[in-house]
Order: C-alpha cells, then structure tokens, then sequence
C-alpha cells in the first residue's frame, strides 16, 4: 500500500480518506469537468461525487466509486465540502504527472471536517510532498431536475465517431443543434458557423450506435461555449450516453475507464438555448 508509514493513529483524526496508487486516475476525471475553479465535493458510503457548475446553464458531475479507491474510509453518512478544482489538480500534479510505465504518484487525501483544509499527501520514487488545501462550505447545486422518467429521447454512441462529428462540424457557430427523431435523420447534430451550416446525421442502425430510443421528434439548440468544456470528458471516454428530456434538457454521460481498466462516469446538464429557441 502507498503511504504505509502514515499511522493507524494518524487515520483516526480524518472523517473521510481516499487513497490511491495512481493519483492519475483521480486528476484526469477531475479535468474532465474543470470548467469552472471552485469544485463541490459530496462523499457518502458509495464514492465521490464532485461538481462544477457554469452560469446556472451548465452542471458537470463526475462519479468516482468506492472501489476505484485501495483504500476508503468515510466515518459520517455524507461529508461536503467546497475546493478550488484548479490548486487541486496543480497538487495533483506536483510530480509532473509521470507517463512513464511503472512510475505512479500514490495519494492519501484527507478531511478532518468543517473549517479544516483538505490534505494531500503524495508520493513518488520515495519523496513524500503534503498538501494542504483550504476548505469553504459547499454551496447547493443546482438542481436540473433531470429524472429519467421524463426522457423522451436517448443514444449511446461509441465516443470515436461523437469525436469525428466534432471534427467535421463548424466548431465557430454559436450554437450546436441537436435533432433526435424516431424517423429520419434519427441523430443529427448541426452548426452554424461562418463556413456555412453544417450537419451530421447518425442512422440509427450504426455501428457506432450502441442504443436508440426515440419516442418524439426534438430540435433543440445549445450555446457551443456550454458545450465545449464537454469534449475533455469525451475525449477520455469510450462511450457516451444522449438524452433530452421533455423540457428540451441535455444530459450527456460519458463512460470513462481509468489507466487500470476502471469505470467511472462524468455526466454534463445543459439547459437549451432560450434565445435560440424564440427566434
């Protein structure tokens, strides 16, 4: 185990530990949604969930379960907190964030409660750096309200081909348009940007398409300055998940396995674009 000379003694004072022998599989889920510099934290007995939301339009969640961690011990029914996501991550990667095989930084995180700092211990090539990072009380996220029992539409694609649409469509339009249908086009994202509109349409008996469901015709429009933080969660991910609610609502999941082969999710809200909409 990594951090093994910290004490049994050394545990007892912490309501919440984390440890892991590859703080890697914690930094690149955390940039992931790293839109925003405050991010909040929200532990319980499953894992973490960490949070970042832009302007009340747009709430990035990443889901890091229990057992991605060697070791993780929560003492309270839930424990929150609020920490600034970009001195984070600067921890995080204090070593330069290695690629080379066999070298990992091992991490121990831990919280003692309110008004105390979160501390990090890491450790590389046997030098051990501590961190500590001041807390703030979590505000509420904003609840999107997006249950699944008011999806109308959903789509899972295999991540590569949502990466080439990104490529081929006009990156500079405003807004990204998405229309999901049970009858053609079934999937078909467009922009409108200054080379002209551009579209790209999935069938949905694709290959790339893993499931269809489509009860309604939708179109709906998104701010692409919303959307865009997104495609670093795609980019790691080899499945995503698109569904719209009746409310027009964009939820967009993506699967993420780590460098040992783990899964865990990131998932992005998205209000549509009123302006959009009324034109």
């Amino acid at each position: 185990m990594p951090l093994s000379t910290e004490s049994q003694t050394d545990n007892d004072q912490y309501i919440l530990i984390a440890s892991l022998d590859n703080a890697r599989n914690l930094s690149n889920i955390l940039k992931a949604i790293s839109l925003r510099d405050h991010a909040i934290f929200n532990a319980t007995q499953n894992g973490l969930k960490v949070t970042v939301e832009d302007s009340k339009c747009l709430q990035a969640n990443a889901f890091i379960q229990k057992d991605i961690f060697q070791e993780y011990i929560i003492k309270e029914d839930a424990v929150g907190f609020q920490v600034n996501l970009t001195v984070l991550l600067d921890c995080l990667n204090i070593f330069g964030g290695s690629t080379v095989p066999g070298v990992c930084t091992a991490l121990k995180m831990c919280y003692n409660g309110y008004g105390h700092p979160l501390t990090l211990f890491l450790e590389e090539g046997g030098v051990v750096t501590v961190c500590k990072i001041n807390t703030e009380e979590p505000e509420e996220p904003i609840d999107f309200d997006f249950c699944s029992t008011n999806v109308t539409n959903k789509v899972i694609l295999q991540s590569d081909s949502l990466k080439e649409a990104f490529s081929e469509l006009d990156m500079t339009s405003e807004v990204l348009q998405i229309t999901m249908s049970p009858s053609h086009p079934y999937f078909r994202l467009s922009t409108f940007g200054n080379s002209g509109n551009a579209h790209y349409d999935y069938p949905k008996d694709s290959d790339m398409m893993e499931l269809f469901q489509c009860t309604k015709t939708q179109t709906n429009r998104y701010k692409m300055s919303l959307l865009k933080p997104s495609t670093k969660a795609l980019a790691l991910s080899c499945k995503v998940s698109v569904r719209t609610d009746v409310r027009g609502f964009l939820s967009l999941q993506y699967l993420v396995r780590n460098d040992d082969g783990q899964i865990c999710f990131v998932e992005y809200y998205c209000c549509p674009d009123e302006e959009a909409e009324e034109e």
